[in-house]
């Protein structure tokens, strides 16, 4: 009897083993495969300039898909020559798009809401957009109220601010941002770092500093990855091409991606 019961009792045991493996798998599969939801707010940079469905924000659905699952989903709200002016809630403009687009998203109480920002290129002009030239306090108190607003309406969000890129000095279009506004895109820097930091005294684990990294890599490679513009100051370099577009949805994954998990 016992020759034959050991055998059998395996046997009966291997069926639980299988069912406690798939069990486990499959709450390994929805643990990495969550359904996220993302609304990007910014410029013409994030608006894409060199095709509708070829902007960063599409690019970076495409790269998180290929890292997270098939989860994903994106909002691209970026609108040519807009600042943190244009965003603040009392505008009653910009930032009811934002909503709306983010309502749709909220819909799902399982889903991770996550809003990418990235503004500040316009608000360094020295004239032209509106409110600019944006001081630095008030580009990081603009910024305080659109996250605020933004987390009064959804709580469970996480924010992601990336911190604006680099352009040519001699950046002229319809709007003047030369040498003093390549400047003063980096005195809003620190500004970022001081709210990020505010935020997780106050609201932690909501609020995150974004990508660094872009400038610098723009700043080397303009002439591959940025778009040549005739301007009032000879040709400058202001909006990254499709392959600058790719490379700065990266950046911008590698950053959501820290936030997100």
């Amino acid at each position: 009897m016992t020759m034959f019961t050991q055998p059998i009792m395996k046997n009966f045991k291997l069926p639980y083993c299988l069912l406690l493996v798939i069990v486990l798998c499959s709450a390994f599969v929805y643990r990495d495969n969550p359904q996220i939801n993302i609304v990007f707010i910014g410029d013409s940079i994030t608006h894409g300039t060199v095709a509708k469905d070829q902007s960063p924000p599409n690019f970076v659905g495409e790269f998180l898909k290929e890292k997270l699952g098939p989860n994903i989903q994106v909002s691209n709200q970026g609108v040519s020559g807009r600042t943190t002016v244009d965003f603040l809630p009392a505008t009653n403009t910009l930032f009811k798009k934002v909503k709306a687009a983010a309502i749709t998203f909220y819909a799902d109480s399982t889903a991770q809401l996550v809003f990418s920002v990235m503004l500040g290129t316009n608000d360094s002009a020295i004239q032209g957009p509106n409110g600019s030239p944006v001081s630095p306090p008030n580009y990081q108190s603009n910024l305080k109220t659109i996250a605020d607003s933004l987390l009064a309406v959804y709580p469970n969000a996480k924010i992601v601010i990336n911190y604006p890129i680099w352009y040519s000095d001699n950046t002229h279009n319809r709007s003047t941002y030369l040498k003093e506004g390549q400047q003063r895109v980096l005195s809003y820097w620190p500004q970022i770092d001081a709210l990020v930091k505010e935020y997780k005294k106050s609201n932690p684990h909501h609020v995150f500093a974004g990508d660094k990294k872009a400038y610098p890599y723009f700043e080397k490679n303009y002439l591959t990855d940025f778009k040549p513009e005739n301007g009032a100051d000879g040709v400058f370099y202001l909006h990254p091409n499709t392959k600058g577009e790719k490379a700065l949805a990266e950046f911008w994954s590698k950053a959501l991606l820290k936030a997100i998990k």
